[in-house]
């Protein structure tokens, strides 16, 4: 296979296609792997067409929310398994991000993480494991005050909060009445109070750690500029093979979002694009301009070539007032996949290196594959706005059948990252009513870390070694296939009146350019373009008043 052959050693360094400009985008995706917030929050961040899952343990014996991990533990674990696991499939490219970026911090959050683990592991050996019937009995205990506290009966969750207290002056009473003497005496007494001086450190270091991750997913909302370190990814001697493959699953991740390949999945439109929502048509015989004679032969990529040569210049403008930013133009070979297609395979073979269509490919589809099977050629002009919140993707197709030349422009818009990921940490907070002037309420701030997920870490630490393990026991989350960071999380940028205006705006100066330069060709080669240019003042009365709609659900 061509693309695993390729060495991805830094050489002559290519800008990142849609990682300029994307830092809002970038970073909310990021802000990710710090959370400490429920896993199930990521199903509020479900498509019409994308979904993630969370799949609880597997296991039997162990099942308790205790192995459970926090949106940032499975999100983190999750990316890294797909992005730069060995045996991971295509990517779609995530357009209008870097996911790069985004890996390197779910990386530098597993190695936070694993660090605060081995502090915790040291902890739960020393006055767990060592104490072992004791701390089975106190985690008894844990389960049952978050049993009853949850319960909707007021009284058993009266009960709950009192429990842990009750349960401390019963503790307190038996060492101090305790009738065994001796070394069992002693590690009786031991069995039920180390457990506690463990959890009590336990406690400062889950804090230290959660107040560490809280401030990096606040300074990347904020843009505070919260650098990733990845020490692992650098190899020291060529030995080091673990940090080498590290470092060439980063390569290749950075490459793959080079591709210049993308899918069509039916209704869910151009992966990484987003769903089609207009498309215009200019489709008309081509006809000699002089009745005697022929005009002379051309072919698509003839057209297509000045085409591309007009979007490059959408940036000038008559009159100094914004306008447009500089656009990305792209040749891009489009794939068939089915709507619910699980996975996708990038094209391969002498013509494709490092995950790129060579041009004189691309060329050929151009001028040959526009009818039955095989990959399509369109010309795209994207532009990121929004620091990536909002992506604009024109896609331009020229086909020639018979007589007729069809020039086809559509529109795709990529909407903003789902909301929860630019939400920023709030401090943990209850209403409760005044002790004297009881009609009346105050807000009380909870500690950072509640005793539960003190106990949780605690539990989990030993086991991170193996993260599979954790899997079985806690559950994951499963990632929307085909997976592509930044679609899998993307909202519709209709709702956002801006975000609307653009994309529609887009349309109209596109179109009518994509329209002079066919025209333009035409006229050179001999073409007749009356027809032509009526048609296409036809579509620009029409363009002026685009609406949105979904152009990929034919209604047959």
């Amino acid at each position: 296979m061509a693309n695993d052959g390729f060495d991805f050693s830094p050489g002559a360094q290519i800008p990142l296609q849609g990682a300029a400009g994307a830092a809002v985008a970038t970073n909310a995706l990021a802000s990710a792997a710090y959370r400490d917030s429920p896993v199930d929050e990521i199903l509020k961040a479900n498509s019409e067409w994308h979904k993630s899952e969370v799949k609880a343990g597997q296991s039997k014996l162990f099942k308790s929310d205790y192995f459970k991990p926090n949106l940032g533990e499975a999100f983190s674990r999750a990316v890294q398994e797909r992005t730069l696991g060995g045996a991971r499939g295509a990517l779609i490219q995530s357009f209008g991000s870097d996911p790069q970026t985004v890996v390197e911090h779910c990386l530098s959050a597993s190695r936070l993480r694993k660090a605060r683990d081995t502090k915790l592991t040291v902890v739960t050996a020393l006055f767990g494991f060592l104490f072992l019937p004791g701390m089975l009995l106190w985690i008894i205990v844990f389960r049952l005050r978050d049993g009853l506290t949850r319960t909707k009966d007021k009284g058993l969750s009266g009960l709950g909060n009192a429990l842990l207290p009750i349960i401390g002056i019963a503790a307190v009473f038996l060492l101090i009445k305790m009738p065994l003497n001796g070394f069992l005496g002693l590690y009786v007494r031991a069995m039920a109070v180390a457990p506690v001086i463990g959890w009590l450190i336990a406690k400062r270091i889950a804090e230290a750690s959660a107040q560490d991750m809280r401030v990096r997913w606040e300074g990347l909302l904020s843009g505070g500029g919260v650098v990733a370190k990845i020490p692992e990814a650098v190899p020291k001697n060529p030995s080091e093979t673990a940090r080498e493959a590290l470092r060439q699953g980063l390569e290749k991740l950075s490459a793959e979002q080079q591709s210049n390949s993308v899918f069509y999945a039916g209704p869910k439109g151009i992966l990484g694009m987003g769903t089609r929502w207009g498309s215009w048509q200019l489709a008309e015989d081509l006809v000699s301009k002089d009745p005697g004679k022929e005009f002379h032969q051309f072919r698509s990529w003839d057209l297509v070539r000045v085409i591309h040569d007009q979007l490059k210049m959408l940036e000038r403008g008559p009159l100094n007032t914004g306008g447009f930013p500089k656009p990305s133009v792209t040749h891009w070979i489009v794939s068939p996949v089915g709507e619910n297609a699980g996975s996708v395979s990038r094209p391969e073979g002498e013509d494709v290196a490092t995950f790129q269509v060579k041009p004189h490919e691309i060329q050929r589809i151009c001028n040959h594959q526009q009818f039955g099977g095989g990959d399509r050629h369109y010309l795209g002009v994207q532009f990121t706005l929004w620091d990536g919140q909002l992506v604009i993707t024109m896609m331009i197709t020229v086909t020639v059948l018979f007589e007729t030349l069809r020039i086809e422009v559509t529109g795709h818009a990529l909407g903003p990252v789902h909301s929860l990921f630019t939400s920023k940490p709030a401090a943990k907070t209850k209403t409760v009513n005044k002790t004297v002037k009881f009609w009346e309420t105050r807000s009380i701030t909870l500690a950072l870390v509640e005793s539960s997920e003190v106990v949780r870490l605690a539990l989990r630490a030993p086991f991170t070694w193996y993260p599979p393990l954790l899997d079985y026991l806690g559950g994951k989350i499963a990632l929307p296939e085909p997976f592509g960071l930044r679609h899998a999380w993307a909202e519709k940028p209709w709702r956002h009146r801006f975000m609307a205006d653009d994309a529609m705006r887009a349309a109209t100066p596109v179109l009518r350019v994509v329209h002079n330069a066919v025209i333009k060709v035409l006229d050179e080669n001999g073409v007749d373009t009356e027809r032509f240019g009526n048609r296409s003042s036809i579509l620009s009365g029409a363009v002026q008043d685009p609406t949105p709609r979904k152009a990929d659900l034919y209604d047959a």
